[in-house]
C-alpha cells in the first residue's frame, strides 16, 4: 500500500512539472515568438495573424539594417520623416497592447488553476512582469519617436532651404550658416555673437568651421540684390555698420525686400559674397536657451585654456571658469562661449570652435537617444534651422561622418585679415585653400569667386608664456580637437 501512495505521489509530481513547462513554454513562446502559443494551443487565426506580422516586422528591421550599411542616409531620412514617424509611434502602441494581450493569452492556455500554488504564482509573476515589461518597452519606445518627432518638427524648415539645398549643396559640399546670440525663434534684431559657415564634405564629413567676426566692416553684397542696390561699395555706415548688424537693418527695411526673412537672407547674401562659399542652409542657437540643451545632456567637459569670466557684459562679474580640463554646466558653457570681459572677440571666437567640435564628440547617438524628451522640449526655445524635414536624416548621416574626421578651421581674424578695412580677394582665398586642403585637393569645390593663388600658412600671433593655452589657435587648424 505504501508502494502504491509513493507510486501515486510520484506521478502527480511529475504531472505537475510537466503543467508547469508547459505553462513556462507557452509564455517563453510568446516572448520569442508572439502568436506561437496560440498556434500551438489556442485561436489558430489569432495565433497565424500574430506570426505574420511578427515575421514582416523582423523583416523589415532586418532589410533596415542592411540598408543602413549599404545607404545610411536613405535609413536616417526614413526614421526622421513625419509620414513614417505618425504611423510608427501608433503601430508601436498598438503592437504594446497586442503583445501584452497574447503574453495574457498565454497564461490562460496554462491553464494556472491546474497548477500547484507555488507553480502558479512562478508562472503568474513571470507572465506579468513580461507583459509590464514588453509594453513599458514598446511604449517608451513611442515616446521616443514622438519626442523625436516634436524636436524634428518644431525646429526644422517646412520648404525648401535656398537656392544651394536641392539635393547636395555647390559641388558635393553642405554650407551651413550657423548664427548665436540672444535672439529667439522669428524675434527682430538678431544680432549675433557667433557667426561661423561648417562647410561640410558630402560624401567624408570632413567639416571646415569659417569663423566671421561679428565686427566685420564694409561686407559686400551679389550684384543685383537689394543690399548690393543700397551699399554698392560694402555695408557702411556712420556707426556700428558691422556684419552682425546686416540682418538687423533687412528687418528695419523690410519695405524694400520682397521676402519673408530680409535679414536673413541679407545675412547669407553677405556671407556668400565675403567667404566665396554658397549657403545652403542656416540655424540660429539662442545661447540662453542653449544653456538648458547642455543641462539636458549632462554637461560638456572642456579643455579650458584661460580664465573666463561669467558675467560682465552690462553686468558685475560673478565668478570665473577656472583652467583645465573641466566639465561645464549649460550656464557655464555658456558664458565661456560668450565672455569676452578679459580678452578678445577673437579669443571668444577661437572658444565658441572648441565647443563646437567637443560637442560633435561627445554626443553620441545613443547619450542623444537617452536624453531626447528632454533636448525636445528645450528646442523651440534655443534653435531654429532652415533645413527641411526632409534632409534631417542626410545631415544626420553628416554628422556620424563628421565624428570620426578631422574638423578644420579658418577664422577672418587679425593679423590675417583687418576687420575694418578688409581684403575681401584675400578672404576668399583664406577660406578657399581651407576647403581645399580638407578635400586634399587644391579644386574650387564649393567656392565662388576665389582664385587660386596661394597663401602663406597664416601665423598666429599668441601673447604669454604658453602659446597651447591661447584658444585662438583655434582660429586657425587642420585639427581642431588638438588645437582645443
Amino acid at each position: 500500500m505504501p508502494d502504491v501512495i509513493s507510486s501515486s505521489a510520484h506521478t502527480a509530481d511529475r504531472s505537475a512539472a510537466v503543467r508547469f513547462r508547459r505553462a513556462l513554454t507557452l509564455t517563453a513562446m510568446t516572448l520569442v515568438m508572439p502568436g506561437s502559443a496560440q498556434v500551438v494551443a489556442g485561436n489558430r487565426r489569432v495565433g497565424r495573424l500574430a506570426i505574420r506580422v511578427w515575421l514582416t516586422v523582423i523583416a523589415l528591421a532586418v532589410a533596415a539594417v542592411v540598408v543602413y550599411f549599404v545607404d545610411r542616409a536613405t535609413v536616417l531620412t526614413l526614421l526622421t520623416d513625419g509620414w513614417v514617424m505618425r504611423p510608427l509611434r501608433l503601430l508601436l502602441i498598438v503592437g504594446a497592447v497586442a503583445w501584452a494581450g497574447l503574453l495574457i493569452d498565454a497564461w490562460r492556455l496554462g491553464a494556472p488553476h491546474d497548477l500547484r500554488r507555488g507553480h502558479r504564482a512562478v508562472v503568474a509573476g513571470l507572465n506579468g512582469a513580461l507583459c509590464i515589461g514588453v509594453a513599458a518597452t514598446m511604449i517608451l519606445a513611442s515616446q521616443t519617436v514622438s519626442a523625436q518627432q516634436k524636436l524634428i518638427g518644431s525646429v526644422t524648415g517646412s520648404g525648401a532651404a535656398s537656392k544651394a539645398a536641392e539635393g547636395k549643396a555647390a559641388d558635393g559640399r553642405y554650407n551651413v550658416l550657423l548664427l548665436g546670440g540672444d535672439s529667439g525663434k522669428g524675434r527682430v534684431g538678431l544680432r549675433p555673437d557667433s557667426i561661423n559657415v561648417a562647410s561640410i564634405d558630402a560624401e567624408t564629413g570632413r567639416t571646415v568651421l569659417v569663423g566671421l567676426p561679428r565686427n566685420l566692416q564694409d561686407v559686400p553684397f551679389p550684384e543685383g540684390t537689394v543690399m548690393h542696390e543700397q551699399f554698392p561699395d560694402g555695408f557702411s555706415c556712420e556707426a556700428d555698420c558691422y556684419l552682425n548688424g546686416v540682418n538687423t537693418w533687412a528687418n528695419d527695411h523690410a519695405d524694400l525686400f520682397d521676402t519673408e526673412h530680409p535679414g536673413m537672407d541679407a545675412t547669407v547674401e553677405a556671407v556668400e559674397e565675403t567667404t566665396g562659399l554658397d549657403i545652403g542652409y542656416y540655424a540660429i542657437i539662442n545661447m540662453n536657451g542653449f544653456a538648458n540643451l547642455v543641462d539636458a545632456l549632462g554637461g560638456v567637459t572642456l579643455d579650458v585654456k584661460e580664465r573666463t569670466a561669467i558675467g560682465g557684459i552690462g553686468a558685475p562679474v560673478t565668478g570665473y571658469i577656472k583652467e583645465g580640463r573641466r566639465h561645464l554646466t549649460g550656464r557655464q558653457v555658456t558664458w565661456y562661449a560668450r565672455s569676452r570681459v578679459d580678452n578678445d572677440d577673437y579669443s571668444r571666437m577661437g572658444r565658441q570652435k572648441c565647443i563646437m567640435t567637443e560637442m560633435l564628440g561627445q554626443l553620441s547617438p545613443e547619450k542623444v537617444l537617452t536624453k531626447l524628451d528632454a533636448i525636445a522640449d528645450s528646442a523651440e526655445s534655443f534653435f531654429e534651422t532652415s533645413i527641411p524635414q526632409g534632409d534631417v536624416g542626410t545631415f544626420l548621416d553628416l554628422a556620424l561622418k563628421a565624428r570620426k574626421a578631422k574638423v578644420s578651421s579658418v577664422s577672418i581674424v587679425p593679423p590675417q585679415v583687418n576687420t575694418s578695412d578688409p581684403d575681401f580677394d584675400k578672404v576668399r582665398r583664406m577660406v578657399h585653400q581651407a576647403v581645399a586642403k580638407s578635400e586634399g585637393t587644391y579644386s574650387s569645390n564649393g567656392v565662388r569667386n576665389a582664385t587660386l593663388s596661394p597663401l602663406s600658412k597664416p601665423k598666429i600671433t599668441v601673447e604669454g608664456a604658453d602659446p597651447r593655452k591661447d584658444p585662438r589657435r583655434a582660429n586657425q587648424s587642420d585639427d581642431l580637437q588638438k588645437a582645443c
